[in-house]
């Protein structure tokens, strides 16, 4: 599968050079007691990630993504194919400051407090004492560990969710151009989903570059710019949600405050009240600019309009469901 053109660009300016690169890329081990056995969880993988975009890779358990992910920051090399990161080779040693890394399971010494951890994790970058003191209590309370504990608690006392944050700390202690992340919301709460999410999206409002594997679907609607599914090894499709979604033309689901059942009926269908607040879907026929104009009249306010389209989810087990693959989703 071909890398594929940058969906944001404008065809007038010059084509950005993909900041993350592979081509065909593939990884292979022997197996069985006399290693006479091959098994190749990635197979010809070509893909092109652009500065500052959010990529989310989805896939089913064993898909291989995990490999990728390892591929391309070095820790393992390819059995064939090549890739590039910020222009270098994948394994080049030289751009092994700009990245920034959370595995699925990380390993932590458990007998450091999170403090400790993250002096010794500045001390591998080389960051100067004064910049640590800053920067070690600013990434605390951006993944939401307490400061205190963080100081007095040894690592073994944290709870999965404790531990994934000073992952994530841990990950950007160096602000990285690229973050990597590896199942970024594994056995995290709703709220610690939701932490985790916003920090993502305030590193792509700086201008970050994000790629991440995920289960959680709902999250990646939210927060990636572009997606691929990965199954049995192979890149299945890559592309916008928009693209890869669609979207129904004069469909859309909408939100809103105020106005009465009666005064919304004639341009909603689905319309239900809940909490002060209305959503429901335009009825075909209805022009949105006048249902602006009625929304007006009857004193209501608009909170959210989105085109429709199908679900994330939906799109993906449908993927695939056409290749015969089972996934745990």
């Amino acid at each position: 599968m071909e890398p594929v053109a940058n969906p944001s660009m404008n065809p007038s300016e010059p084509a950005p050079q993909p900041v993350i690169q592979t081509l065909n890329l593939q990884k292979s081990y022997r197996t069985g007691f006399w290693l006479n056995k091959t098994i190749t969880p990635l197979k010809q993988c070509s893909l092109a990630i652009y500065p500052g975009e959010t990529f989310g890779l989805l896939g089913p358990n064993g898909a291989g993504k995990t490999t990728l992910l390892k591929v391309l920051l070095g820790i393992i090399r390819p059995t064939a194919g090549r890739g590039f990161i910020a222009g270098k080779p994948l394994g080049d040693r030289t751009i092994k400051q700009r990245l920034g890394y959370l595995p699925e399971n990380p390993y932590f010494y458990d007998y450091l407090t999170g403090w400790e951890f993250l002096e010794f994790i500045a001390g591998l970058f080389q960051l100067p004492a004064s910049l640590q003191r800053q920067r070690i209590p600013e990434l605390l309370d951006l993944v939401g560990l307490d400061r205190g504990a963080a100081q007095k608690k040894q690592m073994r006392q944290y709870s999965k969710g404790m531990l994934q944050r000073v992952g994530m700390a841990q990950a950007l202690i160096n602000d990285p151009d690229l973050v990597f992340l590896d199942e970024p919301m594994s056995g995290l709460d709703p709220l610690g989903r939701f932490q985790i999410r916003e920090i993502i999206l305030s590193l792509k409002q700086r201008g970050k570059t994000i790629f991440f594997n995920s289960h959680v679907l709902s999250d990646v609607e939210v927060i990636c710019d572009r997606i691929a599914i990965l199954a049995q090894g192979e890149l299945i499709c890559q592309g916008s949600l928009d693209q890869l979604l669609g979207v129904q033309a004069d469909a859309y689901q909408i939100k809103g405050s105020g106005g009465t059942h009666e005064a919304l009926t004639p341009w909603l269908e689905d319309l239900e009240f809940q909490g002060g607040y209305w959503h429901g879907q335009l009825r075909k026929g209805q022009d949105l600019a006048s249902f602006y104009g009625a929304l007006a009249a009857m004193d209501a306010t608009l909170l959210k309009l989105d085109r429709m389209r199908q679900s994330l989810e939906d799109y993906f087990l449908h993927q695939l469901r056409e290749r015969g693959i089972r996934s745990s989703h």
